[in-house]
């Protein structure tokens, strides 16, 4: 119990400093280098198995919470657009993957995981349960996150102007109207149904089932009832467990072979730069939608980064945060299926 609790209290207090100083994913990577460094240094470092559920199971609740049912009457309108999201995004973590298996040292699993576009706080996890490394893992999704937040809006609005992007016109102007329900009652009944349903994928022995099932439970329970909420000190404490758990498993070993993702990252960036170009302009020009939101929507970044970001560069549109929603919902229920599927045949 001692170890247990050090372990948080010290993933928690370096979480909130990383946060505070501003750092992208700040709560899940101080957790991390804390822990990763109190458990190099002491060895006592210790999260239960517990600790990995209870993680995903908020995780996958908190997906579900983003989704709003006007976001289901819009799907009519960006159906087409959510299917070429979706498939360059798989032949992009397919590809890139591959690549850096075949160019690295990390094995099959790892290799692909990196490239998955999912969030910080979901896929390190869930590669854990798939046996891949996930200290590196997280690396390589800390370095998505930063490069989608840090480096992508620039360059996108720096290659719209260029482009001499203007307004598309629209069929309809579109809002998203979030849920107002946001009290106790609302909470309790979304940890109990998360829980049930994370619980429930867990026995089923499924991929990532605690978390798929957690946040398809919640999506239902959000749209049926409209009584699905969590506070974002939640969210904040899952990012601690998950961090707690992957600095848990690293050694000092796993800290020397951090100069082995090097390579690894130069393909990721660079199929994630080359992606967003591609996707977007086919956006841009098959869907007449303005380059800057094509861009964005193409970008690796997380929905409410999305959000700030968009207005930040003139970009007002709630496409873009529900094509970010529906990419989430679909990259960490199916993407670590196919990559099950793909390590399989690749061995």
């Amino acid at each position: 119990m001692y170890s247990f609790l050090m372990t948080i209290m010290i993933g928690a207090f370096f979480g909130y400093l990383f946060t505070r100083l501003k750092i992208p994913g700040g709560m899940m990577v101080g957790s991390i280098v804390a822990v990763s460094t109190f458990n190099i240094t002491t060895g006592i470092a210790y999260m239960p198995t517990m600790g990995r559920i209870a993680a995903q199971v908020i995780a996958g609740a908190f997906i579900g919470i983003g989704v709003e049912k006007s976001d289901l009457m819009r799907l009519k309108f960006i159906f087409k657009p959510a299917i070429v999201l979706i498939s360059g995004m798989m032949i992009l973590n397919i590809v890139s993957g591959l690549l850096i298996y075949q160019f690295s040292p990390l094995d099959s699993v790892t290799a692909l995981m990196c490239a998955v576009p999912g969030g910080m706080s979901d896929i390190p996890i869930i590669s854990g349960d798939m046996g891949a490394d996930a200290s590196k893992v997280a690396v390589m999704q800390f370095l998505r996150l930063v490069t989608g937040i840090g480096v992508f809006p620039a360059a996108i609005a720096r290659i719209a102007r260029d482009q001499g992007d203007g307004k598309a016109d629209k069929e309809e102007a579109y809002e998203r109207v979030a849920s107002s329900t946001k009290d106790m009652q609302s909470f309790g009944m979304t940890i109990i149904v998360a829980s049930a349903f994370g619980f429930l994928g867990k026995s089923i022995g499924i991929t990532a089932g605690t978390l798929i099932l957690s946040m398809i439970s919640v999506i239902t329970l959000k749209l049926l009832t409209g009584k699905a909420w969590m506070p974002r000190w939640v969210r904040r404490f899952a990012q601690v467990l998950a961090g707690a758990y992957i600095g848990c498993n690293v050694q000092y070993a796993d800290i020397l072979e951090m100069k082995f993702l090097v390579i690894p990252a130069i393909i990721l960036i660079s199929g994630y730069s080359l992606a967003c170009i591609i996707i977007g302009l086919f956006l841009h020009k098959k869907f007449n939608m303005p380059m800057k939101e094509a861009m964005l929507i193409a970008t690796p970044a997380g929905a409410s980064d999305m959000a700030l970001i968009a207005s930040d560069i003139g970009v007002e549109s709630a496409d873009v945060i529900v094509l970010q929603v529906i990419r989430m919902i679909v990259v960490v229920s199916i993407f670590p299926q196919i990559v099950h599927m793909i390590v399989k045949i690749v061995g």
